[in-house]
């Protein structure tokens, strides 16, 4: 699995806020790069880094790569980007191509492709990721890889140009389940850490006191380190995660939980409190807006 120059084919598939950021690492590390993305301003972005290539197709993604990473919106797309209507990218890839998908999918949904690129030859993994835009700058993501060893073993120095902390979550499908439930923790904590805020001023507590004694204290969790004064406090409101996307990863978390029989005190509340912000915000707000839904 190489190039002449000791580098295989990558094939860059959804060229967002963090697919541009993630693809351009890739790129930088000296991996023949090969990106596509429905939207014509994302592969305007991608063509302008260094060592990129826009591709004009999924098919030419297929036959130019030997490894393929999805960073896409859902699993509805995944599906649809891998198998098409009538013709995909998995039409298209050789045998022995590997599959990442980098995509906030549904567990038993990455579980059920498996087989099917399997079929083809193809091998899947799912390697979803957590750390934000910030992260994704600076390579320093944290991934979570589900799926046979072995093909996480080979293009784990692949992953390494976009993260530092790999950590192997068992079997397919695994990863998707551990983001979920990662971002149900980190949504539990932003909204926890957002009453605090208002109830604390309410009282006449200034921010930054309130913010300070929370970091100093047994309250800490990423919100009161990286999102109250940075974002909230400050009324910016530009993280880089959309509450959409928020919201739909609680109701993976929640779904899942629901699947195995196991009960979750917190989970229909949380998803209650981030549908209604949802529906108020829209899903393009930023998920630290949901701070404004305490203050009407």
């Amino acid at each position: 699995m190489s190039s002449g120059k000791g580098k295989y084919a990558v094939g860059f598939i959804g060229i967002g806020k963090m697919g541009l950021q993630m693809a351009t690492r890739i790129a930088a590390q000296g991996y023949p790069l090969h990106a596509y993305d429905a939207a014509e301003g994302a592969l305007k972005a991608i063509g302008a880094v260094s060592g990129a290539h826009a591709a004009k197709r999924l098919a030419d993604i297929g036959r130019d790569c030997e490894v393929v990473i999805l960073m896409l919106p859902d699993s509805a797309v995944v599906k649809k980007v891998l198998f098409g209507d009538k013709d995909g990218l998995v039409a298209h890839l050789k045998k022995g191509a590997v599959v990442i998908d980098m995509s906030s999918s549904i567990p038993s949904v990455t579980r059920e492709l498996g087989p099917r690129l399997k079929a083809a030859g193809v091998d899947l993994i799912d390697a979803p990721v957590s750390g934000g835009v910030k992260r994704a700058v600076d390579g320093s993501l944290a991934i979570m890889a589900g799926g046979d060893v072995a093909v996480i073993a080979r293009v784990k120095p692949l992953l390494l140009t976009m993260g530092k902390a790999i950590i192997e979550t068992g079997m397919l499908g695994s990863g998707h389940a551990m983001k979920a439930l990662n971002n149900y923790v980190s949504a539990a904590g932003l909204l926890a850490a957002c009453e605090a805020l208002k109830v604390g001023a309410d009282f006449g507590i200034a921010p930054e006191k309130i913010v300070a004694v929370l970091n100093a204290s047994t309250g800490k969790n990423n919100s009161t380190e990286n999102k109250l004064m940075q974002f909230i406090v400050s009324g910016s409101f530009k993280s880089g995660f959309s509450l959409g996307l928020m919201k739909k990863d609680i109701n993976i978390a929640t779904d899942l939980a629901k699947s195995l029989g196991s009960q979750t005190l917190l989970g229909e509340v949380l998803l209650k409190s981030w549908a209604d912000a949802e529906a108020k915000l829209s899903g393009a707000a930023d998920h630290t807006e949901i701070y404004r839904m305490l203050k009407n």
